[in-house]
């Protein structure tokens, strides 16, 4: 089940800028990887010391700077220090309770994502924030742990297809956001297998699970909305700025992540509006299999009535009672009954209430 409430960690009265990371693990080791690359050259490596990749800023070429590890202080720090950061986007980097956004900073851009996994084991989303830093010629991202979906960035920048290794930092910084936006798609497609199961299931046999399964899709939908949301704005930000730090030939590419991110929102909506008819399926289900109930009842109920009538009369120790002494009133008696109920039965029937 997801925590639609995540505890933060900053505690109150410290100073803008401390940095206490959100994350338990802290043995984990940092990975560093780097990417520098050209029209015709590329330099790849992996490192566990930031002081390397440190010589990158430097070069005529783009740098492409990951670090998995935002609980690690120390290189959050050195990074910061080198590549003079603020000391709010340094803390916005360790926070991992962020919002999507985007922050102006002039010499670079400082934009916060959220990277969206569906566990098929756990059944639920699971979302990482993923925060980056783009300058002129390099790409900072953070991410909270190893595992990403920037596997096809990397792939293009490797075997130089497409426009990648021609363009700058800002292109660069486009491909890895639309690869973000563009896994989003995949996280509706699941949910909507999901929901289309428990539509089959709500009109032939809803029963208390399916109920409580629709309450967790509904669940992971609002998760999913407070991921994809404030997405748009941050879209919207950086393909119409005036930052000199993207260029209007990125802007155009921008623009296309601007309409993906709709369409995704509007998927979103979509499913939720679903989700909430079949809430009211549901009810409205139970309430008609509980009135169809009630009026089993109530007809069997009616039907016994006349007859318990006619048996409380017979049930009487009067001793002259006419019948009693008859010898075929016991047969007449259950004859009348038997015939009480048929007729009743037969009009419920023309009244279509069976």
């Amino acid at each position: 089940m997801l925590k639609r409430i995540r505890k933060r960690p900053k505690e109150a009265g410290l100073p803008p800028g401390t940095l206490i990371s959100s994350r338990e693990e802290k043995a984990e080791k940092v990975r560093i990887t780097i990417m520098d690359y050209g029209e015709r050259e590329l330099e790849e490596k992996d490192t566990e010391t930031i002081e390397e990749c440190f010589p990158s800023r430097e070069k005529p070429t783009v740098t492409w700077i990951n670090i998995n590890g935002v609980h690690h202080i120390d290189t959050v720090e050195k990074v910061g220090k080198h590549f003079d950061l603020h000391p709010l986007t340094l803390e916005g980097i360790v926070d991992t309770g962020q919002r999507p956004k985007i922050e102006d900073y002039e010499d670079y851009i400082f934009i916060v994502l959220k990277m969206l996994h569906h566990n098929e084991e756990e059944g639920e989303i699971q979302t990482e924030q993923v925060s980056l830093i783009l300058g002129s010629n390099f790409v900072i991202s953070f991410q909270e742990r190893e595992g990403d979906v920037f596997d096809p960035v990397r792939e293009r920048i490797r075997r130089g297809k497409g426009r990648i290794r021609k363009m700058g930092a800002d292109y660069l910084a486009y491909a890895l956001i639309d690869t973000i936006v563009d896994n989003y798609f995949l996280i509706p497609e699941k949910l909507g297998e999901k929901i289309e199961s428990m539509e089959e299931e709500l009109i032939t046999n809803p029963t208390p699970q399916t109920l409580q399964a629709i309450h967790a899709l509904r669940r992971e939908m609002i998760s999913l909305r407070k991921s994809i949301w404030p997405l748009r704005e941050v879209i919207s930000v950086v393909a119409r700025g005036e930052s000199e730090l993207i260029h209007e030939s990125t802007r155009v590419y921008l623009r296309d992540v601007y309409d993906h991110t709709i369409q995704v929102i509007d998927i979103v909506e979509t499913s939720r509006d679903v989700l909430s008819g079949m809430l009211d399926i549901y009810l409205s289900s139970i309430s008609s299999r509980m009135n169809q109930v009630m009026k089993v009842l109530t007809i069997v109920a009616t039907i016994f009535i006349p007859l318990t009538f006619i048996a409380g009369v017979y049930g009487m120790n009067f001793k002259y009672m006419p019948e009693l002494e008859r010898h075929w009133g016991y047969p007449l008696v259950l004859l009348v009954m038997v015939a009480v109920g048929i007729s009743m039965l037969g009009y419920f029937r023309r009244k279509k209430w069976l």
